[in-house]
């Protein structure tokens, strides 16, 4: 594949990123806009025709990477599109957004800096954007089926497009005022600009794909109703069950769960707000939770002028190489530099929030902490390490339980749950109740969007098996398919 010496003759180089000073001021993507189009192919050339491409291992769509490399090696952008679409419905989220795990599992990061693959990827489907080389896909015949989405994040519209073009009618409910899910709400926009959701959503709407905004499953509309009025049911509406902290002062003014946060200040983004009601500006922020959404609280608050920032996890700092016990080619947990954490603030490790302190008029002022060490495996707080910090906003980025159970959709329906308290379902995504599945964090848990996209296109085709009798629709994954982890 490739230059068959370009992992030879080139090193890893990745995007540009626009200066902080710079970005700090704008909500755009950080990245210096066409900065990777003059480096790509050199870098595509570095993928090694390595014989077992790993890569397809870590990446749960089963991407076909060396070929998308290879053409892009050869500038046939129209090609790799092709390819990158063979698999991935819209690779222009996952190319922003995803880890890439991929990378992990490339074998030139054996005992090199692995291909940029997801630098490449976004390269491939920008480039195809702006050819016109993403057209609508609409079926040739319609099948006069009937079926119901409910949720609009990456899973639900990979269900949706992969079924509607198979010819099956498609409408999708999204409880928000707009379509997108968390890549609407949850994703600020200097991480993915929404435009970028808006140009999918025109290429299905002019598919088929028919969208209703501001319903919610359970609340403005039974499922048992929604069911009666659809041949069958894909239910893709993500883990959204915050995980709380129960301490004392957690009542608090000033104390948010991270999705109470984000969504707001995106909302500013597209015009509803002139400024965010839970706004960081001018104050002491403290962030809980070291992971992605920790991150983009960090980078939101720095955006509104925040006067420090703070983030604390509770384990211990990441190394920066592999640990012995996560080898090539299993996804490692490194300590990670995201953009948010290049524009400022403070991460502190091996600490948890004993309690929040706030003045006479019931606003968070304070956070209690204390260190925290592993003894006899079991997190343990280190005697006289007790301190406080100042904390006029707190999120609460700590992580999602399973999908909402308050709004009736599971028990209007229903549905088994698992031992983790997420929906059920067979090797066709089904649920216990016949017709209706489940895809993306509502049942598998808490996970990446490229996990989600695969959800999505695999139980599309438990799906139209069910309204057919048969699929040609691809499953990348079984239900049971886990990350390529140890």
């Amino acid at each position: 594949m490739a230059d068959p010496k370009g992992f030879l003759n080139h090193g890893r180089e990745v995007a540009k990123s626009r200066p902080v000073d710079v970005r700090l001021k704008d909500w755009n993507e950080v990245y210096v806009p066409g900065s990777l189009l003059p480096i790509i192919s050199k870098q595509a050339s570095r993928c090694m025709d390595c014989g077992i491409p790993f890569c397809h291992n870590g990446c749960p769509l089963g991407n076909l990477i060396p070929e998308w490399n290879d053409y892009a090696y050869r500038e046939d952008w129209a090609a790799a599109s092709e390819r990158l679409h063979a698999t991935n419905n819209f690779p222009e989220f996952t190319g922003r957004l995803c880890p890439a795990p991929c990378e992990s599992a490339c074998v030139l990061g054996i005992n090199q800096p692995a291909v940029t693959i997801k630098n490449v990827e976004v390269s491939i489907i920008d480039k195809a954007w702006d050819s016109g080389d993403v057209e609508p896909q609409i079926p040739e015949r319609l099948s006069g089926k009937t079926v119901a989405v409910i949720g609009s994040g990456p899973a639900g519209l990979a269900a949706a497009q992969q079924l509607t073009r198979a010819g099956h009618t498609v409408a999708v409910y999204e409880r928000a005022d707009r379509i997108g899910g968390l890549l609407r709400y949850g994703i600020p926009e200097f991480k993915m600009e929404k435009r970028h959701i808006n140009r999918r959503i025109e290429q299905m709407r002019a598919e088929g794909t028919r969208f209703r905004t501001g319903i919610e499953i359970g609340r403005d509309l039974k499922a048992t109703d929604l069911k009666k009025r659809y041949d069958a049911v894909v239910i893709a509406a993500g883990a959204t069950t915050a995980r709380d902290l129960p301490v004392p002062g957690r009542e608090l003014k000033g104390v948010h769960q991270a999705m109470e946060y984000l969504p707001l200040a995106n909302k500013v983004q597209e015009g509803d707000y002139v400024t965010s009601p839970i706004s960081a500006e001018g104050k002491h922020v403290v962030v809980i939770g070291g992971g992605d959404t920790g991150a983009d609280c960090v980078g939101t608050a720095h955006r509104q002028g925040a006067a420090s920032v703070t983030q604390l996890e509770i384990m211990p700092r990441p190394g920066e190489d592999r640990a012995p016990h996560q080898p090539w080619p299993t996804f490692p947990m490194l300590y990670k530099v995201t953009s948010a954490h290049e524009e400022g603030g403070e991460r502190v490790y091996s600490v948890s929030t004993t309690h929040f302190e706030g003045d006479e008029d019931g606003n968070v002022q304070w956070l209690h902490l204390t260190e925290v060490e592993f003894i006899d495996g079991k997190l343990t707080p280190k005697p006289g390490t007790e301190r406080k910090i100042p904390a006029q906003l707190v999120t609460l980025a700590m992580g999602f339980t399973g999908p909402d159970r308050d709004n009736g959709l599971v028990d209007q329906f229903g549905l088994g749950l698992d031992e983790r308290g997420n929906i059920a379902r067979d090797a066709d995504f089904q649920t216990n109740v016949p017709g209706v599945f489940v895809a993306g964090d509502a049942g598998r848990g808490q996970s990446l969007i490229v996990w989600a996209i695969a959800e999505g296109r695999s139980a599309a085709r438990g799906c139209d098996r069910f309204l057919t009798g048969a699929s040609e629709l691809p499953a990348p994954i079984r239900p049971t398919d886990r990350s390529l982890m140890v």
